[in-house]
């Protein structure tokens, strides 16, 4: 659960894992989702304890409700206690943490150093194919963001060997972004959600890009939906240094 800089121009970025946290089975132990039935103090006390970690104030981290669209949200200020209904948030606020939810869609973390922005994606199967992660790169470059200076970290998700989905839920996705197309171990129709979004990256011009291989189907430190069903959600987080 180490930080780690995205580019060189002070923007900071973590992934968490499933370790050092309060909540109790299947949840355990740091589950940082809070709509998937654990209790919301655990909750609480885990995003507090993550934040902690980072160096973070756990008031100053904003987190989405995550509908699997392609919305993007423009954060301008510190949280007010309202949660933005999207899929993708983008700010120019030093201090100000952005976090994404996952446990097995991919958390995508933006930022360009030299414009000072930062931002955060949550690409699923249904994300991906909506170009969630290109609206997000979309309206950073409406605040002066380039894809050419753009540096982007794509964190662990399920890979296309344990993703197997229907033979038209595949097409479905493969039309819209055909990198997605892959064949399970099992010799199955899947889907590589990561190869979808690092497709969608650098065919909107960013080429620094950085790869977690994990599987969360496959890695028992982090959490699966499609290994375990009721389970709990890591994060991503991305911040500009300072404020």
């Amino acid at each position: 659960m180490d930080t780690f800089d995205l580019g060189s121009g002070g923007a900071c970025a973590a992934f968490t894992d499933r370790h050092g946290g309060v909540s109790a089975r299947p949840y355990d132990e740091l589950n940082l989702g809070g709509g998937v039935g654990d209790d919301p103090t655990a909750v609480a006390a885990n995003r507090a304890r993550a934040a902690e970690a980072f160096g973070l104030d756990p008031r100053q981290v904003v987190w989405m409700r995550q509908v699997h669209s392609n919305d993007v949200a423009c954060v301008d200020g510190f949280p007010d206690g309202r949660t933005p209904r999207a899929d993708a948030l983008v700010t120019d606020v030093s201090g100000l943490a952005l976090a994404v939810l996952a446990a097995d869609c991919a958390p995508v973390l933006l930022t360009d150093p030299v414009a000072g922005t930062v931002g955060a994606a949550h690409a699923g199967r249904p994300g991906v194919a909506r170009g969630v992660v290109p609206a997000l790169v979309n309206s950073m470059i409406a605040r002066g963001a380039r894809p050419d200076r753009m540096v982007a970290a794509v964190g662990p998700a399920v890979c296309g060997g344990c993703y197997e989905v229907p033979p038209d839920m595949q097409q479905a996705v493969a039309s819209a972004v055909p990198e997605t197309r892959c064949t399970t171990r099992r010799g199955t129709p899947g889907l590589d959600i990561r190869a979808g979004v690092v497709a969608q990256l650098e065919a909107a011009g960013i080429t620094q890009v950085t790869t977690d291989r994990r599987c969360t189907a496959e890695s028992p430190e982090l959490y699966s939906y499609r290994r375990d069903g009721r389970t709990g959600r890591f994060a991503g987080y991305v911040w500009l240094r300072g404020g």
